[in-house]
């Protein structure tokens, strides 16, 4: 059977962008769970004695039905190095528990802190986090991503960044890239776009 995964911000009692983790549940649902009445999240996570206090990640892994439910005191990780690794990652709307792709990318790292997945020449993800680039007057993130983020869907919906097609031969037209997704806000992550190898 399918299992999927929402990771949810809480931060000092807050949920983040909880519409857009409730929309992705219910496309999942419709995709693979026709007929079954999807779960919303922050109901689920609301029903918990979850910590008001500090930075967490909310997991929920379900499938029909929510089977685990995490808080996870967070800590981002420090990014400074990308490496361009050619991999067939497939676009996802859904966020499945098995990551064994985005994994194999990840080994090839090398000395860098993440990969910068390539699909077919066009950029999409890290291994674990959506990207944008600055072009000098706004910020593009690559049209088909390996998945399309919660924080992805609300920036675009705000007009914070817009999509692009982005090859990696035109990275010279770019100066910067933000990494973010569920727990990284856009801009925490904002490194020169020498930070590829």
């Amino acid at each position: 059977m399918s299992r999927f995964i929402e990771t949810i911000k809480l931060e000092n009692g807050k949920f983040f962008r909880a519409s857009f983790h409730r929309q992705r549940v219910e496309s999942t649902f419709a995709a693979f769970f026709p007929g079954v009445q999807a779960f919303d999240p922050l109901e689920v996570l609301s029903e918990k004695d979850y910590p008001k206090t500090g930075l967490y990640k909310c997991r929920i892994e379900y499938g029909e039905t929510p089977e685990m439910i995490e808080f996870v005191p967070y800590q981002s990780r420090e990014i400074k190095s990308l490496k361009l690794v050619d991999a067939p990652v497939e676009s996802t709307l859904f966020k499945s528990t098995d990551r064994t792709q985005f994994n194999e990318a990840f080994a090839k790292r090398g000395e860098c802190d993440d990969v910068l997945i390539v699909r077919d020449g066009f950029l999409t993800d890290t291994s674990y986090a959506n990207v944008a680039l600055w072009d000098g007057t706004k910020w593009l993130t690559p049209a088909q991503p390996a998945l399309f983020g919660t924080q992805r869907a609300y920036l675009l919906a705000n007009g914070i960044i817009a999509e692009a097609e982005i090859r990696v031969d035109d990275l010279l037209h770019y100066s910067r890239i933000r990494i973010f997704n569920a727990m990284i806000e856009f801009g925490e992550i904002d490194l020169d776009l020498n930070c590829i190898r």
